[in-house]
């Protein structure tokens, strides 16, 4: 555990070492990977790791109580943020966190923020509010700690969530700002979890990094966790326990509507519904699974997941 403390602190100390951090904005991919070791499947070419698109459209059925309180039993205790401005409260979004750290205005810090940019051939024209929007792709989630700015503070309007949206096919998640609410809510498909909106531009605020770990709140981010954000608010979940967390949380979704309806049915009591099954509730349980037509995960993946389940 401590050497993963130190991993962690060493990357994001590495974002402010002028001889490192003049050399580039984002981590190599290969830093990437270190600070994700233990993800040990597929990664995009910048290190980030690639949950499964599957995966993340399953997570959309899965609850927030539900994935925070699987993260807690695994020791993630700092993964969750709510109190949010949603535009539509009624979607659900999940998909890779893409981070980006903006901090107050210094001249000479921005001055070497944009000289890295030119070097590595990042846009010019604009602000460098565009270029952690320039490297989505779909799937991505922007997410971006502006440490709670408002007034002045809107890292996007109309014309940078159209062009969010065209990249990932999805929004944002801002500790932070966005101007011009009317004109994104016209963009189709596109959504956004911010701390406020205000009509001001963006002032007195600059870019510092993409892709280093970040906080949100209450929580840490890394760039390629799973996110899952609906209207009861955020969980950012670690890449590697995404498939272990979405089954989890499913299997225990059946078990709650099995007893839900044995309880309407008043086949059990309450008691013996919320306490440990007895051997006879369990057989009626896996009789009903095992007619189950609508299950959210295989029958093999099922079947694999049950021989390790201590009831």
């Amino acid at each position: 555990m401590m050497k993963k403390i130190l991993l962690v602190c060493l990357v994001c100390l590495s974002a402010f070492n002028l001889e490192s951090f003049s050399q580039q904005i984002s981590p190599s991919p290969e830093q990437i990977i270190a600070l994700t070791a233990e993800w040990k499947g597929e990664r995009f070419p910048d290190g980030r790791p690639k949950v499964s698109d599957e995966h993340l459209e399953r997570l959309k059925a899965i609850s927030v109580e539900e994935a925070w309180g699987i993260l807690r039993n695994k020791g993630y205790n700092n993964q969750f943020e709510n109190d949010w401005v949603i535009l539509d409260d009624n979607e659900v979004m999940t998909g890779r966190a893409v981070t980006a750290q903006y901090m107050p205005f210094r001249e000479d810090v921005d001055n070497l923020v944009k000289k890295i940019g030119k070097e590595e051939g990042r846009a010019q024209s604009g602000g460098t509010n565009s270029w952690p929007i320039d490297g989505l792709v779909e799937g991505d989630v922007y997410i971006a700690d502006s440490y709670g700015k408002i007034a002045n503070g809107t890292l996007i309007g109309d014309n940078l969530g159209t062009a969010i949206y065209s990249n990932s096919k999805r929004g944002v998640i801002f500790n932070g700002s966005v101007r011009d609410m009317d004109g994104l809510s016209k963009i189709e498909g596109f959504n956004l979890w911010i701390k406020g909106h205000d009509p001001s531009y963006i002032q007195d605020m600059m870019l510092t990094t993409i892709n280093y770990p970040i906080r949100i709140g209450r929580a840490t981010v890394l760039p390629g966790d799973a996110v899952l954000a609906n209207k009861w608010g955020v969980v950012f979940i670690p890449a590697h326990l995404v498939p272990e967390l979405v089954i989890n949380a499913e299997f225990t979704a059946l078990r709650d509507q099995f007893g839900h309806m044995r309880l309407k049915e008043k086949k059990y009591t309450a008691g013996e519904i919320d306490s440990r099954w007895s051997e006879a509730i369990k057989a009626d349980f896996m009789d009903w699974l095992n007619k189950k037509k609508d299950l959210p995960m295989s029958k093999a993946e099922l079947d694999a997941y049950l021989e390790d389940r201590n009831w």
